[in-house]
């Protein structure tokens, strides 16, 4: 079989969305409103196809202020997505949130790629980009399963130290799953998306224990700074 990456028509890419029918009818059928996952679903859409062309233009610059633009508007999205679980206090922690996933997110990245990649020029967008994403949104997310837990054990009454251990755990818990699963129940996507482009399943792996790496150093660090600093606005 031929190494070459197989191009989707968009005819082919219309067949993906049969089981995603399928869902939709599944939930309408069991009296669960899809309009939500419709919504997700059309964003979803909408923001791949928009990025694809966005990212076509930002790999063929050569504009290191131009990827910090594009990290800026990142991590700004990233420090307020985050706090979604806790919508009443997103404006008193927002700045906490941000810093989190900057400093923890931002510190990962630099060490991966100027002292692991040693990327030429330093702001190679074509490693930049992808890169910061899997960053910055796995902080994110552990951002915000830490604002969740934090507030819930602290409304049933728990001291600050116990609230901030059980926020901790729970921010870490799909990292640490996926650390688990990798190799045996999936092939993340770096990983995948390298096999599926013709590099050697070894290189692949090399990367993938990266990226791993990666993750699980930026959900930490980042949840560990949110915790810190959200601490003196839930006193």
């Amino acid at each position: 079989m031929s190494d070459q990456v197989i191009l989707l028509s968009l005819p082919q890419l219309a067949i993906a969305l049969v089981p995603v029918v399928v869902t939709l009818l599944i939930l309408w059928r069991w009296a669960m409103a899809p309009g939500n996952a419709l919504y997700a679903l059309g964003r979803m859409l909408i923001q791949l196809l928009l990025i694809g062309y966005v990212l076509a233009w930002i790999f063929g610059a050569t504009s290191g202020l131009l990827v910090l633009l594009v990290l800026a508007v990142m991590l700004a999205a990233s420090g307020w997505i985050a706090l979604r679980t806790v919508p009443e206090h997103r404006i008193s922690l927002l700045l906490a949130s941000l810093a989190g996933v900057t400093l923890g997110g931002g510190f990962t990245l630099a060490l991966i790629t100027q002292g692991v990649l040693r990327l030429d020029p330093w702001y190679l967008p074509r490693y930049m980009i992808p890169l910061a994403g899997m960053v910055f949104a796995n902080a994110m997310t552990a951002v915000s399963l830490a604002a969740e837990r934090l507030f819930a054990e602290l409304g049933h009454g728990d001291s600050w130290e116990e609230a901030r251990k059980m926020a901790f755990q729970a921010a870490m818990i799909p990292v640490v799953n996926s650390l688990f699963a990798v190799g045996l129940v999936s092939l993340p996507g770096m990983m995948t998306g390298q096999i599926l482009s013709g590099v050697s399943p070894l290189i692949a792996a090399r990367y993938q224990i990266m990226v791993m790496c990666m993750i699980f150093a930026s959900a930490g660090i980042s949840t560990a700074i949110f915790l810190t600093l959200a601490k003196r606005r839930t006193q």
